[in-house]
């Protein structure tokens, strides 16, 4: 057990192991052989016990150190993947390359998948023969992309309305201001 974390419940330490396959707290109850009906309320006051949320972040600190995935690892490979160029898939031709001389970061998950379809036609004797072949890539959604990193250093992009904090009387102190030097019944003096 990790310093500073108070010993757990043999029933907690294989909650908390649980947790940590998908961070669901309802699921991780379950396995641990808690009733499913009530799997979730003992999931969450699970969760907010000091003792096994203080194993779980020492937990998740201790495979963050071991695998080097933190958010900068995740900032910079949303990056990479967002500025991958797609020319970077084709000879100067403009032939598809081969997927072993792809980069990898397009091998890694930036093509979702690949249609490959062969084309045919009879020949003379009727037989069918191969004249070429269509391929479609299919992408991975690159604008998720953006708006995970624009969320990950809060740039607010794609919010719909922001909110300034300290306006919200603003108006109504400009119209007492202009109230009392406009000389207005009411001023406020």
């Amino acid at each position: 057990m990790t310093e500073g974390v108070s010993e757990l419940t043999k029933r907690e330490a294989i909650f908390v192991r649980e947790y940590l396959i998908d961070l669901n707290g309802t699921q991780a109850a379950i396995r641990t052989g808690y009733a499913a009906h009530s799997a979730a309320v003992t999931g969450s006051r699970l969760l907010s016990n000091a003792n096994v949320a203080a194993a779980i972040a020492a937990a998740l600190e201790d495979r963050a150190e071991r695998t080097q995935i933190n958010a900068d690892w995740v900032l910079k490979r949303l990056a990479a993947e967002a500025d991958a160029d797609i020319a970077d898939l084709y000879d100067d031709g403009g032939a598809l390359l081969p997927v072993t001389e792809w980069p990898l970061i397009w091998r890694q998950g930036l093509v979702s998948g690949v249609d490959i379809e062969e084309l045919y036609e009879d020949d003379a004797e009727g037989a069918k023969q191969n004249i070429g072949r269509v391929l479609k890539l299919r992408m991975s959604d690159r604008v998720k992309r953006l708006e995970m990193i624009g969320k990950h250093i809060a740039v607010n992009a794609f919010q719909d309305t922001i909110e300034i904090k300290g306006l919200a009387d603003l108006a109504e102190r400009l119209e007492r201001a202009h109230a009392r030097t406009s000389g207005e019944p009411g001023a406020v003096e």
